[in-house]
């Protein structure tokens, strides 16, 4: 099962450019429906770094989600069920990194593993890539 993986997240810059592919990928334009979360970590000093499902393999958002909504990915991770979300915030306090995101319209963003921000990070940070069993 192939999964987004951080390679360097020392390299990460805070560019974004894995937020803007992530929302593309999806029609949208800007970040808010990004997946995936470049932060700084203070300035030139500590850098950035990236916030993105890490795949849990029981995901504790999928299992508080009311509505089916978020769903546990084979592997690891969720699938999400945009239509059936009802914005109730609940996976959002569940996630443990912090990396389902509250968009202005209620509902959720979360990174469902589908690799396509990896070409588009350009200093190596993230690699999409088999798991490791």
């Amino acid at each position: 099962m192939m999964r987004l993986k951080a390679r360097d997240l020392d390299r990460c810059v805070g560019c974004q450019l894995c937020m803007y592919a992530c929302s593309r990928r999806q029609g949208r334009i800007g970040t808010e429906y990004s997946g995936i979360l470049a932060v700084s970590l203070s300035g030139f000093e500590r850098g950035a770094t990236v916030i993105f499902c890490r795949a849990c393999e029981r995901p504790p958002c999928s299992e508080v989600c009311p509505t089916g909504a978020l769903t546990p990915r084979k592997g690891g991770g969720v699938r999400y069920a945009e239509k059936k979300c009802m914005g109730c915030g609940n996976c959002v306090e569940a996630c443990t990194l912090g990396a389902v995101f509250r968009r202005r319209d209620g509902k959720v963003s979360v990174c469902v593993h589908c690799g396509y921000c990896a070409p588009f990070c350009a200093h190596g940070v993230l690699e999409y890539s088999e798991a490791e069993a």
